[in-house]
């Protein structure tokens, strides 16, 4: 069996994700066989498994930063959120069952059995396993059940490291307080702290990193500073997506959803000098200047509809249209598009149909049925052939579908209206292909940079990796993992 070690975070967004990633990655370069594993992982941005399965992207990133392909075992709960309640529940890739927030505890209690069971998989299969935390353990109210933290990490025997992020503020507070909540064996299971996101002279917090040390008797393992080039890899959040401001005549505007999901496909789009991309947020106008709006995916089809519509997004559109503007509807964002989108059974929350924006002459019936494949299509506009993925609900249909978006297998794909400017597709991930993004940006007179997007996001791991070796103990890291 292979050793283990798990990073766990003062809280939400402190940068498990990114560190697990690059400790994966310097761990392989140092001729470890290592593997990510990440308990339960709430995100709707997520990634397909060779399996047909899904995982949460993060792990996704962690796996490719190990040299591995994506493994259901590697993310065994996923939660992806279609209310301010409830959410979907996949286990070991597979959708199990919606669940209101109330009820998912008691749910738990029958998760950590294929928790451990896909854990203790990759431990046979690999000689470490970088183990990622969910939230905080701090929050001691979950503490029973809890399969994402101490729980998980006392059931499994695993060493545990604490990260905190003092790019927000009070970080001593973060990790003294979190020691001071936690069950004395719960604590007693924590090896030591890193502090992560440190901007300007890390030598400042050296009193500071001194007293942590002091106060709660835990190992440093050192200072990380900010890491500017972390943008460059594929967003674990959408607040995530901003990239370097940059002076571009073609500007892509992408609606941010409440729910929205596998926002991934617009981070190659970030990356081109001659794209300008913003992330639209609630109460913001769609901007005049906008040459082409992008509708992403979303968890919750009919909810984002009526959100989009309470932004007034849904004037601005029409508006966007009249002045010759192009629209791009993918995933939930292709449904929206249409005339009608139907949920008879309460498939993404209560039962009935919503009126769709119109823009496309078709409509959606959302079914039980979950499709999950990786797909290779050929895109009608340019005949350029490119790799995708699809990861939806839903079946639709109408007379625009005559005028695909593109071809799967010889089968039409979306569909487009009678001026080709509003289109709409089911496949995510189109973008990534090099080759592919070169012919759709041409289409708009904008000229690709020629980059492989792969190879970039290739070397920002290894610049990762770097970057954690020569700031933080990742010998020591790796040593205390049993």
């Amino acid at each position: 069996m292979g050793r283990a070690v798990m990073i766990q975070g003062t809280g939400s967004n402190v940068g498990k994700s990114l560190i697990v990633a690059g400790l994966v990655r310097a761990a392989r370069a140092r001729g470890i066989d290592v593997a990510p594993f990440k308990p339960q992982n709430m995100s709707n941005n997520a990634a397909v498994t060779a399996d047909g399965g899904e995982i949460g992207r993060a792990q996704a990133l962690q796996a490719l930063a190990a040299g591995l392909a994506p493994q259901t075992d590697m993310n065994p709960v996923l939660l992806k959120p279609e209310t301010d309640t409830g959410a979907q529940v996949v286990v070991q890739g597979r959708r199990l069952m919606r669940s209101e927030a109330g009820d998912y505890g008691a749910l738990k209690g029958r998760l950590m059995g294929p928790v451990l069971e896909s854990f203790g998989r990759l431990k046979a299969a690999h000689e470490l396993v970088v183990v990622e935390g969910a939230g905080s353990p701090a929050e001691v109210n979950l503490r029973a059940r809890d399969i994402a933290n101490m729980g998980f990490a006392e059931a499994a025997c695993v060493p545990v490291v604490l990260a905190g992020d003092i790019d927000r503020g009070g970080v001593i507070a973060q990790i003294v307080g979190t020691q001071a909540v936690l069950d004395p064996d719960d604590a007693a299971r924590i090896e030591g702290f890193l502090i992560n996101r440190f901007r300007g002279d890390p030598r400042l917090f050296d009193d500071g990193y001194a007293r942590i040390a002091a106060q709660t008797g835990w190992r440093g393992f050192g200072v990380l500073p900010w890491f500017a080039d972390a943008w460059r890899l594929p967003a674990e959040d959408a607040l995530d997506l901003d990239a370097p401001e940059r002076p571009s005549d073609f500007h892509i505007v992408c609606l941010a959803l409440s729910r929205i999901a596998n926002f991934d496909d617009l981070d190659p789009l970030k990356q081109e000098p001659g794209v300008r991309l913003t992330m639209l947020g609630p109460g913001r106008a769609i901007p005049g200047d906008a040459d082409l709006v992008i509708l992403p995916g979303t968890k919750s089809t009919r909810g984002d509809l009526a959100f989009l519509r309470a932004q007034d997004w849904d004037i601005d559109l029409r508006a966007h249209v009249r002045r010759g503007g192009h629209v791009l509807g993918i995933c939930g964002g292709y449904q929206m598009l249409g005339r009608m989108v139907d949920d008879p059974e309460g498939i993404e929350g209560a039962p009935g149909a919503t009126e769709g924006l119109g823009f496309l002459q078709v409509e959606t019936v959302m079914t039980p049925e979950k499709r999950l494949t990786e797909v290779d299509a050929v895109h009608a506009a340019t005949g350029r052939a490119f790799h995708g993925y699809e990861i939806h609900i839903g079946r639709t249909e109408g007379p625009d579908r005559a005028r695909p978006f593109a071809h799967l297998a010889g089968a039409p794909e979306g569909a487009a209206d009678a001026t080709g400017r509003v289109q709409g597709s089911y496949l995510h991930g189109m973008f990534r292909d090099d080759g592919f993004r070169a012919a759709w940006l041409a289409g708009f007179g904008v000229a690709a940079t020629g980059q492989s997007y792969g190879a970039g996001v290739e070397a920002t791991l290894d610049a990762l990796a770097a970057h954690m070796e020569a700031h933080l103990d990742v010998a020591g890291l790796l040593a205390i993992a049993r």
